[in-house]
């Protein structure tokens, strides 16, 4: 009896022990699995970053690369001046850690939008950082008319400001250091009341949307529709403002990868590095883009053409370009009677052969401006609609920009 209890106690022991070893290797396992997990665990996420519109988000996308991916705020196809956020938009903000917009009334709607459900982001307005270049709006129908100079508002040399590599500073801006000097005064962000466009209203004139270019019945097809700083009563006058399609300018976006990476830095500190070598790669890259895209344009300095809105003058004024004039003072007003006459006029004068259209208008202006005379015309589109997002967004647009207007200039 002694024997058998002696037996099965040491039955007992040996299925304890073993009991025991397995769940020792069990424990084991977790811990080891957990010391897998957890640097995972205590890494910080990469800050969700949101941005406006699409050459922001390349910018950016340039910076992040290898750490993160920026969202796009403003839909790709359609217009930043009157768009309208949709529920899931607001919730991007909402859940934004960093905010990185143009700012300058370019979407005045979202300067509130940020203020009311990013509040605690970090935000950046890119218009606002020392060393942009800033020019004032245009408000003639051509360009030169409004204080004399030639078309082109160039003393002829270009004014490129190349000479260090990337011609930062406002004072090297092609001889216009007087564009967008003390713009704090000027009520920068308080373009509201010159667009008129709050989310809740957009006019119905998408430059990107199609679906609402026709929602008011203005339409913009048949060189009749209203004038656009009397009939429509918006004010849609930007004497003194400055001009937000600054991304234009490559400069800028040089400038600008700078401010970018010190934002990301401070949000991210674990990737600062990574942000600022990103920035300085892509500094070197479009400063490259900036000498090659001057040697396509430079034949074609003195070669006036028309484009379809003032959204330009960025990229002109860095490459000398001869800009006549624009069909339509901007993309949220159709051109009125008066202005198509001297559009119309002014191309039969200075024997223009080049009319830039958008890829969202019908070409019922151009044929306005245009009927009886031998034009060319190619598409230009300030935003890369139909571009890739990515990294590379930012030098394919340009690019394509570049190419489209030495093509057309050139005679191809």
């Amino acid at each position: 009896m002694a024997w058998k209890m002696d037996g099965k106690s040491k039955i007992g022991e040996g299925i304890g022990a073993a009991v025991g070893l397995r769940a020792f290797g069990m424990a084991a396992r977790a811990l080891a699995a957990l010391a897998l997990i957890a640097p995972g665990m205590a890494a910080a996420a990469p800050p969700r970053i949101v941005t406006d519109i699409a050459p922001v988000h390349g910018l950016v996308a340039l910076v992040a690369e290898g750490a993160g991916s920026p969202d796009l705020l403003i839909d790709q196809q359609a217009s930043p001046h009157g768009y309208s956020m949709r529920p899931s938009e607001a919730r991007m903000l909402e859940r934004a850690d960093v905010v990185i917009h143009v700012g300058g009334g370019l979407a005045p709607w979202m300067e509130r939008a940020v203020e009311r459900l990013a509040a605690d982001a970090h935000i950046l307005e890119l218009i606002d950082v020392p060393a942009t270049v800033r020019h004032d709006f245009r408000t003639a129908g051509l360009f030169g008319e409004e204080s004399g100079e030639h078309a082109d508002g160039h003393d002829g040399d270009g004014g490129h400001g190349h000479e260090d590599g990337h011609g930062h500073g406002k004072e090297e801006s092609h001889g216009h250091d007087d564009h967008g000097h003390g713009h704090e005064d000027e009520d920068q962000h308080g373009h509201e009341d010159g667009h008129g466009h709050g989310k809740e209203e957009a006019h119905g004139h998408d430059d990107h949307g199609h679906e609402r270019e026709d929602e008011h019945g203005h339409g913009h097809e048949d060189g009749h529709g209203h004038d656009e700083e009397d009939d429509h009563g918006h004010g849609h006058d930007h004497a003194g403002g400055v001009d937000p399609h600054a991304w234009l300018d490559i400069e800028n976006g040089i400038v600008w990868l700078d401010a970018i990476a010190g934002a990301l830095a401070e949000a991210d500190p674990e990737n600062a590095d990574l942000y600022r070598s990103n920035a300085k790669a892509g500094q070197a890259r479009l400063t490259a883009l900036a000498d090659e895209i001057d040697g396509r344009l430079r034949p074609h300095r003195n070669t006036p053409y028309v484009v379809f809105h003032d959204a330009y003058q960025y990229f002109e004024r860095r490459y000398g370009l001869a800009a006549l004039g624009a069909i339509s003072l901007h993309d949220a007003a159709s051109p009125g009677p008066a202005r198509l006459a001297s559009v119309r006029d002014g191309i039969a004068r200075h024997g223009v052969s080049c009319v830039f259209s958008e890829p969202q208008f019908s070409g019922g202006l151009i044929d306005a401006v245009t009927r009886g005379r031998a034009v060319r015309t190619a598409v230009i589109d300030p935003l890369g609609a139909e571009l890739p997002l990515g990294p590379r967004f930012y030098d394919d647009l340009l690019q394509e920009i570049s190419i489209a207007v030495a093509g057309c200039l050139g005679g191809a």
